[in-house]
């Protein structure tokens, strides 16, 4: 018996049933080393006939298996694509890509772009060349705005002067000034947080340096730790922070014992009470100074400054680092001293301010005194005394009288 070379070697026959969108069902027999492609050809001169006389109609279809839901690939066999006899297959036509763009809608698109295109200084010229010109230097409203900051510093340094005064006429000053000393201690920014302090004691830090960890790092435990850390084998890791005031309990020690020192007669009674007077004065100025950030101390000293330079730049510049090293690096105006000039007494401005009844009523509270102190030395404090409701209607006064007489 004489039997075909090629029907010897062919493969094994798979039955499989190709199904169609518009519902048109039937089977094909096709053996399994048949390509997807081969077999895609097939379904289509079945379904759709005189179909193949366009070649793109076969790459515009294609095969996927309904039970794994995967589109077979048409360079692969049967056998490779793992279709098993009797699995179901469906023959969908591609989604025909978007169509180009016309000439006319990508006009449209790039004229909508160029419209919300955001000007160009050329174009901004020319949109304003024709308008009139005005004389607005940018400059000048700052350097306003430094000479009011300037100016206001002159008025505070006058008033606590006048302050001073008016309040030592008090028959009960001395009284007046413990509390305002008192009301001091209760807001000392050097205190430290003791629930932080006492964390990093119980993890073997020294209390001195936990509480200098702790300054520098504004009271963060977990930065104040990694500080401590890094700064382990530091030789000047004990030193004292730059810019740092001597000790408290040497002055209120100094004060305590004044305080206690009894008065054999009424006139040595009131020179004492004098004396007791300026001692607090002192001491109030002295809580009161003026204390650099010690992060920005040192990284202005690294820079190469010293540090006499660098605390004055901070102190002009209300601490802030940036403004200071520019401080340092310009003309240095103003100057140090400038910071400590009154304004002129005699000047109508001056005069203004101490005319207002607001004013003068509250030159003769204490804690007048300790808000002019302390926006001296730290003008970011400003805010916080201006929304006090003893110190607060007093700052306002002065703001509205000095910028009624510098528009005149």
């Amino acid at each position: 018996m004489f039997v075909q070379e090629e029907k010897i070697f062919t493969g094994k026959v798979l039955r499989l049933h190709v199904c169609t969108m518009e519902g048109a069902e039937w089977l094909e027999e096709v053996p399994e080393d048949t390509t997807v492609e081969k077999l895609k050809e097939r379904c289509l001169k079945h379904c759709v006939p005189g179909s193949l006389e366009d070649p793109k109609t076969v790459t515009h279809h294609k095969l996927i298996h309904a039970t794994s839901e995967k589109v077979l690939t048409d360079t692969k066999t049967v056998l490779e694509e793992n279709i098993q006899d009797g699995d179901v297959l469906l023959l969908i036509k591609k989604r025909a890509p978007p169509p180009l763009p016309k000439m006319a809608d990508v006009s449209a698109e790039e004229k909508r772009k160029q419209e919300q295109k955001a000007p160009d200084k050329d174009a901004i010229l020319k949109a304003t060349a024709n308008l009139p010109s005005r004389n607005v230097d940018r400059t000048v409203a700052h350097h306003n705005m430094r000479d009011f900051q300037t100016e206001l510093r002159k008025i505070l340094v006058s008033l606590i002067e006048v302050a001073q005064k008016l309040l030592a006429l008090n028959p009960d000053a001395v009284e007046l000034f413990k509390k305002a000393n008192a009301m001091l201690d209760e807001d000392e920014e050097d205190r430290v947080d003791e629930i932080a302090l006492r964390q990093l004691t119980e993890m073997g830090f020294p209390e001195s340096r936990a509480v200098k960890a702790l300054r520098l790092n504004h009271m963060s435990v977990t930065q104040a730790m990694e500080w401590l850390i890094e700064h382990a084998d530091d030789p000047t890791v004990d030193a004292p922070l730059p810019g740092q005031t001597p000790s408290e309990a040497t002055d209120e020690a100094g004060a305590s014992s004044a305080e206690a020192t009894p008065g054999p007669s009424s006139e040595a009674g009131e020179e004492e009470a004098k004396d007791e007077l300026t001692e607090i004065f002192k001491k109030i100025r002295r809580k009161r100074e003026f204390r650099p950030d010690p992060r920005a101390v040192i990284a202005l000293m690294e820079m190469g400054f010293d540090e006499k330079e660098v605390v004055d730049a901070l102190r002009v510049n209300n601490n802030q680092q940036n403004a200071a090293c520019e401080w340092l690096l310009g003309d240095r105006k103003p100057s140090p001293e400038d910071l400590d000039k009154g304004i002129d007494t005699n000047s109508p401005l001056f005069q203004a301010i101490l005319e207002n009844p607001v004013v003068q009523l509250g030159l003769t509270n204490p804690k007048t005194l300790l808000a002019f102190e302390d926006m001296l030395e730290n003008p970011l404090n400003s805010t916080q005394w201006m929304n006090d409701p003893e110190t607060g209607p007093v700052m306002l006064q002065i703001s509205r009288i000095f910028q009624t007489l510098n528009r005149t």
